[in-house]
């Protein structure tokens, strides 16, 4: 759906209330007053048959009797009217909604059913974009715009609030007003039968006041667009949220509240990881939090300051830092001769920095101003403990002009009551932070650092791994296919390790044995010692029922051990039906360690990757990480580093390292594997064993769902982020007879998307990106390699130059969020040109525009280009008639 119809609903012109009343206290009448008590400067129209006139207005019968079309309606009528009210909005043109009434789906069956009533009618009229039904409405400051019963507007400031939570609204509301801190939106999203958190991320990512987002989530309902929406925004921008409902009995209560089912807490927490979202665990930190964003830029490192009255809370807050993983920042040696000099000398000499208790203001000011000079700090926390001798307002006023011209964020914490409240106002009013205690100003501020260190190892550079794309997957299919016709639900393990063979993993060889000859047999042919396990489908934990034998080492150990294991069997799980006992080779290694891996469908965000410490005590340790899919080399090593069991796994005290590159690959083709098969809803190897030379599966178990199997798929709709576009590789021949690949960019490509830049002349750089620059950094590729798959696409050119590959073009799509329209920009080696590289470049990703449903793709180009213009034209790009002297504007209309 379009965002840009969103504007009609927080940048309108013209607004009817629909449900004006003036019964004081009614919902109708505090919305209709809070639009005039607000500032909005706009037309606004009551609509109520009821009445003729409200505060000497004509108020209207109904919506098709205003004089003129209007960009928002704010309805506030009972649910029953409400199907009746859209299609009438729908024919006056009215394309903003927002629908405050309650009596939907969180109200039962009839509730649900009349939601859906609502939503159908609205599909009828093309970009109509509704907020709500039940929930508080939407403030703008900016646009003097308070379509909501809340009792007040908020100030204006540069963060946005999203709550699934209307009474969370008011009190944040006003906590702000009190601690005068602004919003440039305020956003209660109810039901979110239309309009969701991710259309709202996506919206406020294009507005300039919008420099953060605050979230209140109980629950998600479109993940894939939630995932696309925040990875975007936290590229540059940081996300807070509170996730409602971490427990079993609180996730109940939230789902019966929103009318959503609440997945489980610790995706939640592996989801927000992925898209950069930092979460907060209590509601005071999001207010915290709040406070520092509103008033303070991201640190951009993790190294605070602390300067201080009082030894006391300086200690405080050092252990709250330290507690955190935060660093205490080194003073540099001229810092600490500049302080020396304006200090007494029993000042503390290093940091935390004690001023001693009889500080003045005017001492508090030259150290904050030396110490946020000092290159190695990256944020100050000042605390002040009021003492006989302190001057709290007067040391606030100090520390404020001292900052004032920092770009590096200031944190205060004026510990007390009475004595210390003129201080904190002057704080309050000139946007410095101000917490109650020093524990409180280091979480807040650890959490912006959270947002900068998840930032840098979401676009830390993968190393490229050695994974085979050679799959058999149309041989795997074939094996599902079966296993789906013959009405299997759980796969036997000699099944499931087949498939996982098929994606490389590495397996112990696996026969099923129906009799003891046959399992002697077996062992001889692979070798003794072996394994027995019971085979049955309707037997999961094999351990459980005594299924299992290890380490049989003759024929004997080998009769004896099927006897017991079908005895045992017998007598814990006589209903089950057990053909016989896999035998495999026996696998151990005393440096050797046992992981679990695997994975799960959430009903979410859709498939889970799981690993952690394994074999029969995986459930009691709950040592595990769940990461997302798909995974490349930096968020495999990512996940195992997050284990308790780490350091055991990297080589402690004399033990050797596993072998870590092959634990990767192994986490990498998993998840291939998980994505590639949406009937597959849980996968566990376990357990997966990890020695100095190598790692195998000795046990595998898929369960696949029988009814998902027969439903048409949309691709990849079992996952929360789009795996790398496979089907977008082409090879082509240039000219010249050189063969190239075409295939979309990876984050791995970041070396030779350098090399690329670095061989192309300042002539062809100004060309694609219409200004100069003298060299690359991480950073500008962060932005090009590291892609959403879902939104854009580089189809980088490949070509093979001995042994080593090379970049020697690329073509960049980006498109616009409602997938309408897409620009459009190319870039090739200038020792590449003239051989139709460009060419090739433009129509492929003219293929993927198509493929994609674009109907409009836009470039851009210099007006002396001659090659790029007659390429474009042979193409049928048009001008747009608004070139400017430096550039040319091509439009291209695609057929539907």
């Amino acid at each position: 759906m379009p965002i840009r119809n969103l504007n009609k609903i927080f940048h309108p012109r013209k607004i009817a209330v629909i449900g004006a009343s003036p019964r004081p206290l009614s919902v109708g009448q505090t919305v209709f007053q809070n639009l005039f008590t607000g500032g909005f400067e706009g037309a606004v129209y009551p609509v109520n048959p009821k009445y003729d006139r409200l505060d000497d207005q004509v108020c209207y019968n109904r919506v098709t009797d205003l004089p003129e079309t209007v960009d928002l309606a704010v309805i506030c009528t009972p649910a029953h009217t409400i199907p009746e009210i859209i299609q009438q909005c729908g024919e006056a043109g009215i394309r903003g909604i927002v629908i405050l009434s309650a009596g939907f789906r969180e109200s039962g069956d009839a509730g649900k059913e009349l939601e859906q009533q609502v939503l159908k009618i609205a599909r009828t009229f093309p970009g109509m974009r509704i907020v709500g039904p039940n929930c508080l409405g939407v403030m703008a400051p900016y646009a003097r715009l308070n379509a909501s019963f809340a009792s007040d507007m908020p100030l204006s400031g540069n963060v946005a609030f999203i709550s699934q939570s209307g009474a969370l609204c008011t009190s944040v509301l006003d906590w702000s007003l009190q601690e005068k801190i602004g919003f440039s939106h305020f956003v209660s999203v109810g039901n979110m039968l239309d309009v969701g958190i991710a259309d709202l991320i996506d919206y406020f990512a294009l507005d300039h006041h919008t420099t953060a987002i605050i979230l209140y989530i109980e629950s998600i309902t479109e993940a894939r667009q939630f995932m696309s929406a925040a990875r975007a925004f936290t590229k540059k921008k940081p996300i807070i949220a509170y996730k409602a409902g971490r427990f079993t009995e609180s996730a109940k209560a939230a789902a019966s509240h929103t009318g959503a089912m609440a997945g489980v807490d610790a995706v939640y927490e592996a989801a927000f990881a992925r898209a950069g979202v930092v979460r907060v665990f209590e509601l005071d930190d999001l207010f915290d939090c709040a406070e520092l964003l509103a008033r303070q830029k991201c640190p951009k490192g993790d190294r605070l300051a602390i300067v201080t009255n009082a030894g006391g809370p300086g200690v405080m807050a050092t252990d709250a830092l330290l507690a955190r993983q935060g660093v205490l920042a080194t003073f540099s040696d001229e810092t600490i001769e500049k302080l020396s000099a304006v200090l007494p000398s029993a000042w503390s000499h290093g940091n935390p920095l004690d001023l001693l208790g009889d500080a003045p203001p005017e001492r508090f000011g030259k150290a904050v101003e030396i110490v946020l000079a000092d290159p190695q700090v990256d944020g100050l926390l000042v605390i002040l403990s009021p003492q006989a001798m302190t001057d709290p307002p007067g040391a606030a006023t100090a520390v404020i002009e001292a900052t004032r011209a920092t770009q590096k964020p200031v944190l205060t914490a004026w510990m007390g009551g009475e004595k210390v409240r003129a201080g904190i106002e002057r704080f309050n009013n000139a946007g410095i932070p101000t917490y109650t205690s020093p524990e409180q100003a280091v979480r807040a501020f650890m959490y912006l650092v959270s947002y900068a260190r998840n930032r840098e190892f979401l676009y830390e550079t993968p190393h490229p791994m050695p994974v085979d794309d050679s799959v058999d997957r149309a041989g795997i299919r074939a094996v599902f296919e079966s296993a789906i016709t013959e009405g299997q639900d759980i796969l036997s393990e000699s099944t499931s390790k087949k498939m996982l063979a098929g994606y490389g993993i590495p397996i112990t060889k696996t026969e099923v044995a129906r009799t003891a000859d046959e399992a002697v047999a077996f062992a001889q042919e692979m070798g003794q010692p072996v394994v027995l396990k019971v085979f049955s489908e309707q037997i999961t934990h094999k351990t459980d029922v005594g299924g299992v034998e290890l380490d049989l080492a003759n024929e004997t150990e080998i009769r004896d051990a099927f006897a017991r294991i079908l005895s045992r069997v017998q007598e814990k799980r006589p209903e089950a039906q057990v053909e016989g006992v896999t035998v495999q080779p026996m696998v151990s290694d005393s440096e050797g360690h046992e992981l679990i891996v695997g994975a799960k469908r959430d009903p979410v965000f859709g498939m889970v990757l799981l690993v952690g410490a394994g074999g029969t005590a995986a459930e009691l340790y709950r040592d595990r990480a769940l990461v997302l899919p798909p995974l490349n080399e930096r968020q495999a090593r990512g996940a195992l580093e997050s284990l308790r069991s780490w350091p055991l796994l990297k080589g402690y005290r004399g033990h050797p390292a596993v072998d870590m590159e092959q634990l990767i690959e192994v986490l990498i083709r998993l998840s291939y594997f998980v994505s590639d098969f949406p009937e597959i809803v849980e996968l566990d190897v376990n357990p997966l064993l990890a020695t100095p030379e190598k790692v195998i599966a000795l046990d595998a178990r898929i369960v696949i769902d029988q009814t998902d199997s027969k439903k048409p798929l949309r691709p990849y709709s079992h996952l929360a982020i789009r795996p790398y576009p496979e089907e977008f590789i082409k090879s082509v021949t240039l000219k010249d007879g050189t063969a190239v690949l075409l295939r979309p960019i990876k984050p791995e490509d970041e070396l030779m998307w350098h090399d690329l830049l670095g061989k192309c002349s300042s002539a062809s750089i100004h060309a694609r990106f219409r200004y100069s620059f003298q060299a690359t950094t991480h950073d500008m590729a962060t932005r090009f390699c590291f892609v959403d798959y879902d939104r854009e696409i580089a189809i980088v050119a490949e070509i093979q130059d001995q042994d080593q590959r090379q970049l020697i073009g690329v073509g960049r799509l980006v498109a616009d969020v409602d997938h309408q329209e897409a620009e459009y920009a190319v870039l090739v080696e200038d020792h590449w040109h003239g051989r139709g590289l460009g060419s090739f470049l433009t129509d492929h990703c003219l293929e993927v525009c198509r493929e994609w449903g674009i109907q409009r793709v836009v470039a851009e180009t210099a007006p002396d280009n001659r090659i790029m213009l007659d390429m474009f034209h042979k193409r049928e790009f048009q001008k747009d008639g608004t070139d400017q002297s430096d550039s040319v504007l091509l439009v291209k209309e695609l057929k539907k």
